[in-house]
């Protein structure tokens, strides 16, 4: 991960610290959005605001760091899965595994993240991402394990639209995501031995057909 100091390697509590610090702001950032300040993250990480002004000149700068952060996770996530056996597993693996990260960090898929600079840094990682999710993509097509016509554009969709169900229900059912990105998975790429039973329980839904009123 880049920030704005200068890329050298850092000694163990710096590299200890700048971990604190960043886990600290995705954290936050994801609880109250873009009114946390650095004084804000450095108290919740336990450090010193000198501590996160050496790493971060700024807002903004940490929130490139944060943009690399969730880049060089699913890059790892992909390819860990790309060691799979089949295209099949991989894909899947892919998919239950990012749509795990997402549920667990809010800040993922938030005005949070849209405010945030991508640095080269990012920009290329997102490259790296790209890259591999199409070989997954393809892999599992060459084997006919992925129904026709789904495309690597595709992945952060269904990302996404489990991360809005882990949103909504984070609180009062944290788990209650993971049975409707195991539905999604096995509808774009089942398992070889037919589809696998529902996870979880069902949601309840208020006013089944419309969205819950608005406390506005």
């Amino acid at each position: 991960m880049s920030t704005t100091a200068t890329a050298r390697p850092l000694r163990a509590d710096a590299a200890r610290n700048l971990a604190l610090v960043v886990e600290a702001a995705r954290r936050l950032f994801a609880e109250r959005g873009l009114e946390v300040t650095l004084h804000d993250v450095a108290e919740a990480a336990g450090v010193g605001v000198g501590t996160v002004y050496r790493r971060f000149e700024d807002k903004e700068a940490l929130l490139g760091a944060l943009v690399e952060a969730k880049f060089d996770s699913l890059v790892e996530l992909a390819e860990s899965c790309a060691a799979l056996p089949t295209g099949r597993e991989a894909l899947r693996g892919y998919l239950l595994g990012a749509m795990e990260l997402r549920a667990g960090d809010k800040a993922l898929s938030t005005d949070v993240l849209r405010a945030a600079p991508y640095t080269q840094t990012a920009v290329r990682r997102r490259a790296d991402l790209t890259g591999l999710i199409t070989a997954l993509v393809e892999r599992a097509h060459a084997e006919g394990a992925l129904r026709e016509g789904f495309a690597p554009e595709d992945v952060p969709a269904v990302t996404s639209m489990v991360g809005s169900i882990a949103d909504r229900t984070r609180n009062q059912a944290p788990g209650a995501w993971r049975r409707y990105g195991v539905l999604l998975a096995d509808s774009v790429c089942p398992l070889v031995d037919g589809l696998a039973p529902m996870t979880g329980e069902p949601l309840e839904i208020p006013n089944p057909g419309c969205e819950a009123p608005s406390s506005s």
